[in-house]
C-alpha cells in the first residue's frame, strides 16, 4: 500500500473509526486495525486516531512505538521471519539470517526497495524440532541450510 494519498488514508481511517467508540481503551484495537489495513501506521492515520480519541499525537505515537507489533514504515508484500531461538541458534540460525540478508540485499528490520519482502528476526517460531527455521508469511521452512535459502529466493538478484 505504498504511495497512499492523505485522502486515501482519511477515507479508510473513517471506515475503521466508524466501528469504534471514542473511549481511550479503543486505542490499541484501532491501531491494530489501521496496521492491518495499511501494513503499517501512517502518520496521518495516527493523527486521525489521536483526534478521534481526544488524545495527544505524542500519546498515540508513544503507545505505537512501545509495542513491537506496530510498524511505522511500510512493510513488504511478503514478511520473512528468521528464528533466533535457542534451538535455531545452536543449529546455525545466524548463518541462515546472513544468507537471507544476502539474498534480499537488506538487513533485519528493513524492506526491499521493490517492497516485495520485509525481514525481521523473532525470538521463536515454535518449530524447534525443525531448527533452524524461517517463515515467509504463514509458510514455515525447516531444517534450513544456506543452500535452501538460495533455493527459496530463486532468481531474485542479490544485494551484492
Amino acid at each position: 500500500m505504498a504511495n497512499l494519498t492523505e485522502s486515501d488514508v482519511k477515507e479508510q481511517l473513517d471506515q475503521i473509526l466508524s466501528r469504534h467508540s471514542e473511549e481511550h481503551a479503543e486505542l490499541i484495537p484501532i491501531l491494530q486495525e489501521v496496521q492491518e489495513r495499511f501494513s503499517y501506521l501512517p502518520e496521518d492515520a495516527m493523527r486521525g486516531v489521536a483526534r478521534f480519541l481526544r488524545l495527544s499525537d505524542s500519546n498515540v505515537y508513544g503507545v505505537a512505538t512501545f509495542y513491537a507489533q506496530f510498524r511505522m514504515v511500510p512493510s513488504g508484500k511478503r514478511m520473512v521471519r528468521v528464528c533466533r531461538g535457542t534451538a535455531c541458534h545452536v543449529r546455525g540460525g545466524a548463518r541462515i539470517l546472513r544468507e537471507v540478508e544476502k539474498q534480499l540485499g537488506i538487513k533485519a528490520g528493513e524492506t526491499t526497495e521493490d517492497m516485495e519482502y520485509s525481514l525481521e528476526t523473532v525470538a521463536c517460531i515454535g518449530a524447534c524440532a525443525l531448527a533452524p527455521t524461517m517463515t515467509i508469511d504463514k509458510e514455515t521452512y525447516g531444517r534450513m541450510t544456506t543452500k535452501k535459502v538460495v533455493e527459496v529466493f530463486g532468481d531474485r538478484p542479490t544485494g551484492e
